[in-house]
């Protein structure tokens, strides 16, 4: 088992990695420094080589196949992810290793937002997207992450090994998030500068297309995580809806006796029979979810157990 693996998942990143990985050897000499190469059509794992560190493939393409493949193949007792595009200086390094080894953290997160990011970032959509992500993560979950997006993380062997990835590609750092907040896990900040990409380096996120998928991500993890909030919120929109709507016939029967609307009044009671069904389905889902938790805090104490005897072995 290493003490400190730095993990660097790339595509087509060759005019950075040389210098990420210098930078990486010189902030952390004891760590062995992972590159995992997803199908670069550059020379990104021919320099990584050369540059003394360890290069893997993972032929599925996006990034959340990638740390897949790294959490599954890579033991260490701290592992620190940091991206190849040289976007993130890593003078922070040491500390954020020093959380997790020191201070018990399962997951440290560089937080750029709170330095250079707005300065730095030229795309306006991704600055608005990083704002949008930290309050409907932290408003749902009642957490204070302070960047969902960044690339730049330390983790434990506990976190790592028991972190199901299902994202294949930029929703895995809002999947990461949750699962730590979900399961009541160690989350320290930790403030990192940010500087954009140098010149000819281009980046692989979409604004789009990739912003709609981690929105995405996180409405599913909240109905998967938060079931009875989630399914009791869909009821009660529907029971207001339909008493919006039943209102007005409700009202007109009392003065005259009459239903002029029967369609009407007929949808509405659906909706409403809808809603308590919706309200019963959270309900059963937050037993399921709450013992899916008392769960994972076994299978926690097992891969500590695990931990601990490969520590033994070294």
């Amino acid at each position: 088992m290493d003490d400190i693996a730095v993990l660097i998942p790339c595509y087509n990143e060759e005019k950075t990695i040389e210098k990420v990985v210098g930078d990486a050897r010189n902030a952390l000499p004891e760590a062995v420094i992972y590159v995992y190469d997803n199908n670069s059509t550059d020379k990104t794992a021919e320099i990584a080589r050369a540059a003394g560190a360890i290069v893997r493939e993972e032929k599925k393409q996006g990034k959340g196949n990638v740390i897949r493949r790294m959490f599954r193949e890579i033991d260490a007792r701290c592992y620190l992810m940091i991206d190849g595009d040289d976007t993130y200086p890593l003078d922070c390094a040491r500390s954020m290793v020093e959380a997790v080894l020191e201070r018990n953290a399962d997951m440290v997160v560089g937080d750029r937002l709170s330095s250079t990011y707005f300065t730095e970032n030229k795309r306006p959509f991704h600055n608005f997207g990083n704002i949008l992500m930290r309050a409907g993560i932290n408003g749902l979950f009642h957490c204070d992450i302070k960047d969902i997006m960044t690339g730049y993380r330390a983790f434990s062997f506990e976190f790592v090994k028991t972190f199901p990835v299902f994202s294949k590609g930029f929703e895995i750092e809002t999947e990461m998030t949750i699962h730590a907040v979900n399961y009541n896990m160690q989350v320290e900040n930790i403030v990192v500068e940010f500087r954009d990409r140098p010149e000819g380096s281009v980046s692989k996120l979409k604004t789009g297309r990739d912003g709609v998928r981690v929105i995405y991500k996180m409405l599913q993890l909240f109905r998967n995580y938060r079931p009875l909030r989630f399914f009791g919120a869909l009821g009660l929109l529907l029971t207001l809806v339909a008493v919006l709507f039943m209102a007005p016939i409700l009202y007109e029967y009392f003065e005259t006796g009459l239903v002029p609307r029967f369609p009407t009044l007929i949808v509405c009671g659906f909706m409403i029979l809808a809603g308590i069904q919706s309200f019963f389905a959270g309900m059963i889902l937050e037993v399921m979810a709450t013992k899916d938790r008392r769960d994972f805090e076994y299978r926690l104490n097992c891969i500590n157990r695990e931990r601990r005897l490969k520590d033994g072995e070294n």
